[in-house]
């Protein structure tokens, strides 16, 4: 896939292209739907395939304060877009300035001038441009005057059918169910484990302590960590390797009254090497529990064993 940026110098794809647009956070099933859509239209016509996605989330210019947690920073999402086999990803930089672009500007500058877009393919909800005034309608319209055909798609669901009201493989949906604990239904509309990707830090050094030393991933503020409780899942270090792993997200109420941020303990399985300031990449798989508040040490300690060995049958380690 190649990548460009919007300020980056280059020309148009010489053949047109067929285009979505989108902040694709998450890259879930209902982007890959789109994206399907995408490619086979392109393959027919012999246009390049197309995403125009962001640098970061746009609400988190327009409204910073009530802006979501991402699923996937840009390294990921990119890497996610790459794996669908789209020919082009155009990568936009956004900013106060951007954010006040209206929609017709945008068509101007990004579909015609940059892409040439033959075909532009979004989900019929799709909406852009200054205080979101751009639409399909709008898409189509302008389409009508600058030559490209437009396509609103259905949204779907996990499964990849239309959906029903209420049960659309979505960004928000799959926030509101890591949020919530339902770890099985963001998995199902994601198509993958979830993950999230930090350096290991230094910390207290409690879990060897304990007998079970854990690496402690520092995850960006701005990514959406699961619900707290304990998970299995896997670790995969700088590189490559993914190891199974035993995972605790909380705020250890067992050895502290109030903490306000939640610590994401990772407890390698059969391994005692040094992670330390390594970046890593955790992936949830399965989740056993919420966070307990144990009224002894030994009870922890015990619970945690039984924590490990559920983890080696769900992973089969």
């Amino acid at each position: 896939m190649e990548v460009v940026r919007n300020n980056d110098a280059g020309p148009r794809p010489t053949e047109g292209s067929v285009v979505t647009i989108g902040a694709y956070d998450g890259v879930h099933r209902g982007h890959q739907a789109v994206i399907a859509a995408v490619r086979e239209r392109a393959d027919a016509d012999g246009l390049r395939s197309a995403v125009v996605t962001f640098d970061r989330h746009p609400a988190a210019v327009v409204r910073p304060a009530t802006a979501p947690r991402l699923l996937t920073d840009l390294e990921q999402k990119l890497e996610l877009l790459e794996a669908t086999g789209i020919d082009l990803c155009l990568v936009i930089s956004f900013d106060q300035v951007r954010s006040k672009e209206p929609a017709e500007a945008f068509v101007r500058e990004v579909l015609l001038d940059r892409l040439d877009a033959k075909v532009v393919i979004v989900g019929d909800d799709f909406h852009f441009g200054h205080q979101r005034r751009g639409d399909v309608a709008l898409l189509t319209a302008m389409g009508a005057d600058h030559g490209f055909i437009v396509q609103g798609l259905e949204l779907v669901d996990a499964s990849g059918r239309v959906a029903a009201d209420g049960d659309r493989a979505s960004s928000t949906a799959i926030r509101h169910a890591l949020v919530e604990g339902d770890l099985a239904r963001a998995m199902e509309m994601l198509g993958r484990p979830y993950e999230v990707r930090g350096i290991v830090a230094h910390g207290d050094e409690r879990g060897r302590e304990l007998g079970f030393a854990t690496a402690n991933v520092s995850v960006p503020g701005e990514v959406l960590l699961p619900a707290d409780g304990i998970y299995a899942g896997w670790l995969e270090r700088a590189d490559g390797t993914v190891l199974p792993t035993a995972i605790s997200l909380g705020r250890r109420p067992t050895f502290y009254v109030e903490s306000n941020v939640s610590l994401l303990e990772a407890h390698v399985l059969d391994f005692d090497d040094d992670l330390y300031d390594e970046p890593v990449r955790v992936r949830f798989v399965a989740r056993r529990r919420g966070e307990v508040r144990f009224d002894s040490v030994e009870a922890l300690v015990d619970e945690i064993g039984r924590d490990v060995e559920w983890t080696r049958e769900v992973l089969g380690a």
